[in-house]
């Protein structure tokens, strides 16, 4: 349902029967907002001059000059499966007016996406970035929680999870999931089966192609969705379009999905691991089978760039203050700035079963869902540009590779290495003090890291000054 033209999408609601567009908007956070109208509304006018909103309530400017306006891309266009009224949502870029003039809003994550590629192909970097995210969540069956002044508390529940086998208050069957059992575990065992089948199907009729989707190993109800490689922007189009399309699919089938990095103590945690590969007139630049782990040159310096910028880039990669409880030793998220092939504890790895020049990538591990994908992916490469112009070499800056467990480093061999930040408040220093590499070619400004510095930066006082539920076990009767 991607159409070329306005004309092409006004005719087809009328050809179709369509009664309702929903207008989304991305917000700071990387969470989609809504307008909608009838299609009584729909008309050339409005799809070229756009709709006016209060940018303040998104997270971008300030109150004083917060007025802007949604134009939607046609080209984004898709059937809501899930709404009463035959309804069709289409993404929109925000604008601003300048000297009597509509322009894009520099700091619109879509724009910024937008502006990374075209860095890219004006460097002569490459002429395609391909990204593939692997989409790791929880599927639960129940979630609450309450937070007051006397009242702390959060309950998760999920049908497969192993502590349901003793439950004798209902007729128990007994198919629960051993703990850290559920890696591509079969039905009936696999209680979450024909959700995500129902997701990856309806995922198709959008244009986002499913690569597979399985049970995973980091906890009741984990599983994981992968899509087929895509652009900067295509591909946070995307991510935004899947979690929309998990969450209404959830409701409707009376689940609970969560993308939260570490909402159990004890088990592995959700990553966004994000795969890397490039292109450059039809060619894949990023193989040669004689550099380490068949990377070529451009490969291993765009490693070098994001592992030079990786501490800054968790401000964007694992905005949350629950990101640095998955970044920890021993749970399988990597904490030690390094690469390596085939090993999963370092923030790069390059996967050891690539062995030709079209499949050739690496992967960063330390990415999780809570990040806003237009910033995320975009910061991300810019790094990796940022290493490939200044040619830095990995292995000269000393990161590597390092083909052994990092998870064991003796305390001596981590002081030699750098670790990703443990909290968002040492996030946020970090990009406070690296950020230059994000602002080549205006890609990001100024004003949006101030402002996202300053977002986390509260997001972390407010989680630090609350009490813990565990500090009463600790220290109540002291």
């Amino acid at each position: 349902m991607m159409f070329k033209t306005i004309e092409e999408m006004i005719y087809h609601v009328k050809e179709e029967s369509i009664q309702i567009i929903d207008f989304k908007v991305v917000d700071m956070k990387g969470r989609w907002h809504r307008l909608s109208i009838t299609a009584r509304k729909l008309d050339k006018s409005i799809m070229t001059k756009g709709i006016g909103f209060d940018g303040s309530s998104y997270g971008f400017v300030t109150v004083e000059e917060s007025d802007m306006i949604m134009i939607p891309n046609v080209s984004t266009c898709y059937l809501d499966p899930f709404k009463t009224h035959k309804t069709i949502v289409v993404i929109a870029n925000i604008y601003v007016i300048k000297d009597n003039q509509i322009k894009r809003y520099t700091d619109d994550p879509r724009f910024i996406a937008e502006k990374t590629e075209q860095f890219m192909r004006d460097k002569h970097i490459a002429d395609t970035c391909l990204l593939g995210p692997e989409f790791e969540f929880f599927v639960l069956d129940h979630v609450s929680y309450k937070n007051t002044n006397e009242h702390m508390e959060v309950k998760l529940d999920s049908a497969q999870a192993d502590w349901n086998s003793s439950d004798d208050s209902y007729r128990n069957i007994g198919y629960t999931v051993p703990h850290h059992g559920g890696y591509h575990i079969d039905s009936p065992w696999d209680s979450s089966y024909e959700f995500r089948t129902k997701v990856a199907l309806e995922a198709e009729k959008m244009n986002i192609p499913i690569k597979y989707h399985h049970s995973e190993n980091g906890g009741p109800g984990q599983v994981e969705i992968e899509v087929d490689f895509g652009g900067i922007r295509e591909m946070a189009d995307r991510t935004l379009k899947m979690k929309n399309l998990l969450d209404l699919t959830a409701f409707q089938m009376r689940k609970s999905v969560t993308f939260m990095p570490k909402p159990f103590v004890n088990e592995t945690g959700n990553g966004m691991h994000v795969h890397i590969q490039l292109k450059n007139k039809n060619d894949y630049i990023m193989f040669d089978n004689n550099g380490y782990a068949g990377l070529s040159k451009i490969a291993l310096y765009a490693i070098g760039g994001i592992l030079t910028h990786a501490s800054a880039l968790t401000a964007f990669t694992n905005p949350s203050t629950n990101s640095y409880k998955r970044l920890v030793p021993g749970f399988e998220a990597p904490v030690t700035v390094a690469f390596a092939k085939a090993n999963r504890s370092a923030v790069i790895r390059i996967p050891g079963y690539t062995i030709q020049a079209d499949e050739k990538r690496f992967e960063l591990r330390s990415p999780d869902g809570t990040a806003n994908p237009y910033f995320a992916y975009s910061a991300i490469m810019m790094a990796a540009f940022d290493g490939i112009l200044n040619k830095i070499d990995p292995t000269d800056a000393g990161f590597g590779p390092f083909d052994k467990n990092l998870y064991d480093l003796t305390e001596d061999e981590k002081t030699k290495l750098t670790q990703l930040p443990t909290n968002l408040l040492e996030a946020a220093d970090a990009l406070k003090k690296d950020h230059n590499f994000l602002l080549q070619n205006n890609v990001f400004s100024k004003t949006l890291i101030e402002t996202h510095i300053k977002r986390i930066q509260n997001d972390h006082y407010l989680v630090h000054k609350m009490p813990h539920p565990i500090e009463f076990e600790m220290y109540y009767s002291l």
